[in-house]
């Protein structure tokens, strides 16, 4: 029996393996989604691309992102044009259990130092991706659970990275 999932499911699946392809320590990496359909008929040299649907999704990496400080000032540099779906970011991040957090310093220097040596840190990388119809979804791979099958996925992992993602998307 095969399982069929939703356009974007399937496309943020592809994306997160393919920068877990890439291994850990990476830098954000940002994504335009378009219809695979689209792409082939802009890009004739893609025309074998394959699609389950006409509303198969492709990803296209943003590379040569706007140096900023921070993700939600680059985030906040982004906007896309019309024919463009959706977008998807894939973020590393340090996250410790709540416990932990509450122990942490007040001066955020001192905070971020104090996670990086906690013991309890984990490491994750973060793939969002959003679509213009409001649609979302999240995935999250562990560093110490590194494998395709651990993958979790909802699509309330990161709220507020999501809520950024979806404002690259308004007109």
């Amino acid at each position: 029996m095969t399982v069929h999932l939703p356009p974007l499911l399937t496309c943020a699946r592809d994306i997160e393996r393919y920068v877990a392809g890439a291994g850990w320590d990476q830098p954000a990496r940002l994504f335009a989604l378009v219809t695979t359909e689209q792409l082939r008929e802009n890009q004739p040299q893609l025309s074998h691309l394959e699609a389950e649907g006409p509303d198969a999704l492709s990803a296209i990496e943003q590379e040569d992102l706007p140096a900023s400080s921070g993700l939600e000032e680059l985030l906040a540099q982004i906007g896309w044009p019309p024919q463009v779906h959706g977008a998807a970011i894939a973020v590393e991040r340090i996250v410790l259990p709540p416990q932990a957090q509450a122990d942490l310093p007040e001066e955020e220097q001192a905070a971020l130092e104090a996670v990086a040596k906690h013991p309890q840190r984990q490491d994750v990388r973060l793939l969002v991706a959003a679509l213009r119809d409001g649609s979302a979804t999240c995935l999250l791979r562990q560093r110490d659970h590194d494998n395709d099958d651990d993958v979790a996925v909802g699509e309330n992992i990161a709220p507020g990275l999501l809520d950024a993602l979806r404002q690259t998307l308004r007109d």
